[in-house]
């Protein structure tokens, strides 16, 4: 017994430094156990257990391809559309929001993607907005009626732009990758005492699916990630134009409306306050622009 867990320990270690550097080395590790397993070094379930350990930790290594981030972001639009509907009634606004995001992306460091972005309107009161990586910004009827300027609607959708263009939740992905990768080696090593064959592990290691589209969509960022998301959404909004104060006059106005923190922007957001705060450090470091064309725009498109 004291041996596993020996053997366990020290792959385990390799393992973590393998994250950071190469998933080469856990398929040295990953071919070994098999070996040894067949050589009769270690019986043939410690064997087992140490590969499954192996191959979890190198996935978490794996890079996330442009391919990969579409598909997910559609995995994780699709969850969201089994809570909201998608809001037809205005076709020209949508079409308008979809003109905003353009003028936004087109300017960015990161104007194309997979699948290109695109916004639509979520049949919903509650002010609100989602993201995915797959280009995908949703924002709810309750959000556009608590604007009052494009600029303030260009803030949201630049803030939207801004979790995909810094890959938040890629991020989010790879985390969970290597904390369920870390838990799999730790149940590994308990399967390996305990008699678990390597078809339950696996089981064990595919639950975290369910857990990732929950963090993302329903818990939300790090106070940090919105922080970053907020002041890189000023950068992209003076790169196409916007007056940056415009997030800000937003952030604003949700604090003045937002009565609670268990929903909608409170629920996944810090709170507005507190962004503003954030935002204020630098929003003054870019030029105002006159914003007298858009009101027009935006007075006709939301009438």
């Amino acid at each position: 017994m004291k041996t596993k867990i020996i053997i366990l320990s020290v792959v385990l270690t390799i393992a973590v430094f393998a994250v950071i550097s190469c998933q080469v080395l856990m398929s040295v590790v990953d071919v070994g156990a098999q070996i040894a397993g067949a050589t009769g070094v270690i019986d043939q379930n410690t064997a087992n257990a140490v590969s499954l350990s192996a191959r979890a930790i190198g996935s978490a290594a794996e890079e996330i391809t442009p391919e990969q981030e579409y598909f997910i972001g559609r995995a994780v639009a699709a969850n969201i559309l089994s809570s909201y509907k998608i809001w037809n009634g205005n076709p020209q606004l949508t079409n308008y929001l979809n003109l905003i995001c353009l003028a936004i992306t087109i300017n960015s460091p990161r104007p194309d993607i997979f699948n290109g972005y695109r916004v639509a309107i979520l049949d919903s009161d509650e002010i609100n907005a989602f993201a995915t990586s797959g280009g995908h910004i949703f924002v709810t009827r309750g959000l556009i009626n608590s604007a009052r300027t494009e600029d303030a609607l260009a803030g949201v959708i630049a803030h939207e732009i801004a979790h995909i263009q810094l890959q938040h939740s890629i991020k989010a992905i790879k985390n969970s990758r290597i904390t369920n990768a870390l838990l799999v080696t730790g149940t590994a090593a308990a399967g390996a005492a305990t008699g678990m064959n390597v078809n339950e592990l696996t089981d064990v290691f595919k639950e975290s699916v369910g857990e990732i589209i929950n963090t993302m969509v329903n818990n939300g960022y790090s106070q940090s990630q919105e922080f970053d998301a907020d002041t890189t959404a000023m950068s992209l909004m003076s790169a196409a134009g916007y007056n940056p104060s415009g997030l800000v006059d937003m952030l604003r106005e949700l604090n003045r409306t937002q009565t609670s923190s268990s929903s909608g922007f409170g629920k996944t957001h810090p709170s507005p306050a507190q962004r503003i705060t954030n935002a204020e450090k630098t929003v003054g470091n870019y030029r105002a622009t006159d914003s007298s064309i858009r009101q027009n725009r935006f007075n006709t498109a939301t009438r």
